[in-house]
């Protein structure tokens, strides 16, 4: 059980799982909500109508063989579809089973990872190849912004070439070595309790972030109910399911956190950037909420579940009216104030 069934498991997104290479073909997409807690709790608070969750959306392409820089495996199209993601997740094999076909023999983590990063780092350095002859040509004109574009394409090509797999992105250009990167570890069932194992796996990619799962547990708990889907975990000693963890961590690689909004039509999470204006949080509800920001009347979840009520947070004078310098924090509890 590998990639695809992995990618089943976490969103039911229904896609071809088959025991031999290229079995994915075409990218196939799932759209899942980000677990959190939060959210049952507030609906519960505020009699919501309705919970929306923020989203992710996951794209499951074709694993990279050596040689997919030129195009061996279909690599060139996988390659393309790469580059629309905002963040790589890298599913590595991490078992050994003779029953499960493996495009290089059998599985070794840390050939896999170093076949993947020199695949992308190649078709890279034939980007930028592509592109200096072009660059070079405009910068004669003297142009500072462009002279300091030229030097930038020579540098990354030359850090490419010499075997750095992780650079600077240059504008224009989405370089697939310039993409954030983390790592998913497809784990036998008994290493995935395995703390030397596991931190044998996190220290190869390190300081990259990775999470551990086990493909055939994940397909089982796919159905499960969100109590069943606790008790199964506790059964083998795990606190998150692969889905919880996976959106956790692509979350923290992208800088990113939600807020909150509730009533009773619907309680809701938004995704912003970590380090966003209370205007710019706003604007992910409507363009129309950011243009015409006013204010933010804002509480923390803690201190409202604590209290147990918006009055209650009032009256222990916790309940804040931000402006437009104000920083988001994640779990903030917001309504915004606007006039357009």
């Amino acid at each position: 059980m590998g990639k695809s069934t992995l990618f089943n498991a976490l969103t039911n997104a229904g896609a071809l799982a088959a025991n031999y290479p290229f079995a994915t073909i075409e990218p196939n997409t799932g759209i899942v909500g980000v677990p959190d807690e939060r959210l049952a709790v507030l609906a519960k608070m505020y009699d919501s109508d309705k919970v929306v969750p923020a989203t992710v959306e996951f794209v499951d392409i074709a694993g990279l063989i050596a040689g997919a820089s030129k195009g061996e495996g279909l690599g060139n199209k996988f390659l393309a579809n790469i580059r629309e993601c905002k963040v790589i997740c890298h599913v590595v094999r991490a078992f050994a089973d003779a029953n499960v076909t493996h495009v290089a023999g059998g599985p070794d983590p840390k050939r896999d990872i170093e076949t993947v990063e020199t695949e992308l780092a190649l078709a890279d350095i034939e980007t930028l190849e592509k592109t200096l002859p072009k660059v070079q040509r405009e910068a004669k004109s003297g142009d500072k912004d462009v002279k300091a574009k030229l030097e930038q394409v020579q540098n990354t090509l030359e850090e490419l070439k010499s075997g750095k797999t992780h650079v600077e992105n240059i504008e224009g250009l989405d370089l697939l070595s310039a993409k954030p990167v983390f790592y998913m570890f497809n784990m036998d069932e008994a290493e995935l309790t395995d703390e030397a194992k596991k931190k044998e796996l996190a220290d190869m990619v390190a300081p990259q972030k990775c999470v551990f799962v086990n493909a055939k547990l994940e397909s089982e708990m796919a159905d499960m109910s969100a109590d069943d889907k606790a008790a199964f975990l506790e059964s083998y000693g795990i606190k998150e399911d692969g889905l919880s963890q996976l959106v956790h961590v692509a979350y923290d690689t992208l800088g990113l956190q939600s807020y909150l909004t509730a009533g009773k039509k619907e309680t809701r999470a938004w995704t912003i950037k970590k380090g966003a204006t209370a205007p710019e949080a706003a604007g992910v509800i409507h363009t129309d909420f950011q243009r015409g920001f006013i204010a933010a009347t804002i509480c923390s979840y803690d201190d409202l579940v604590r209290l147990g009520s918006e009055k209650a947070v009032r009256e222990a004078g916790l309940m804040r009216t931000e402006g437009k310098d104000y920083v988001m924090r994640d779990g903030d509890v917001v309504e915004f104030k606007f006039n357009v």
